[in-house]
């Protein structure tokens, strides 16, 4: 089973990448193979709903000339795709924004071009937050399951922890042991 997380947090070493570091570690003793996107590397432009991606079949088939195609490539790769994002005024962080409105490329429903590259696969998400859990995480949360059901993915769920003593908070053992636990059920959905 072949795992690809897409860390959407702008800092790097921040509490979005240290509640990641259990999650990975569950997943790859678990037996799954684990590839880890650090968004903030990559240049990803705003879709600009051209729908050039709408007449290639068989392939993501942007236009824009990004790192955008390299990453679909690990998403069309993985079994399953986990959004590890803070959550920044309800919502992901706008790299994580970019992406998910990249969507069209895998989704041939709207040109010459069709089927779904992605169907199938599946989706969960690791998010770090200041506001209490679902008032900070429910839009974003339900953004992802209807992005799922329009492209006929699996949403698996999500697990959260609240940011009280900064990078500490992403360090109890309530919050490593929830990373691991979710990694296992992340497993789990994949079997």
């Amino acid at each position: 089973m072949k795992v690809l997380i897409l860390m959407g947090s702008p800092r790097l070493h921040g509490n979005t990448a240290e509640l990641c570091k259990p999650f990975m570690e569950e997943l790859t003793k678990q037996g799954a193979e684990v590839k880890y996107i650090e968004l903030e590397k990559k240049t990803i432009l705003p879709c600009k709903e051209c729908y050039a991606c709408q007449e290639v079949a068989g392939e993501y088939g942007c236009a824009q000339k990004d790192d955008m195609p390299a990453i679909a490539k690990e998403m069309l790769w993985a079994d399953g795709i986990i959004l590890a994002t803070p959550i920044f005024a309800r919502y992901c962080t706008t790299k994580m924004k970019a992406i998910l409105d990249r969507h069209y490329g895998f989704n041939k429903y709207y040109g010459s071009a069709e089927g779904c590259l992605w169907e199938g696969k599946k989706v969960g998400i690791i998010a770090t937050h200041g506001y209490d859990g679902a008032y900070a995480t429910d839009p974003f949360e339900m953004g992802v399951e209807r992005l799922c059901k329009h492209s006929n993915l699996e949403y698996i769920g999500m697990y959260s922890v609240q940011d009280e003593d900064n990078l500490a908070s992403f360090q109890t053992e309530e919050a490593v042991e929830g990373a691991k636990q979710f990694a296992r059920k992340v497993v789990e959905q994949l079997q």
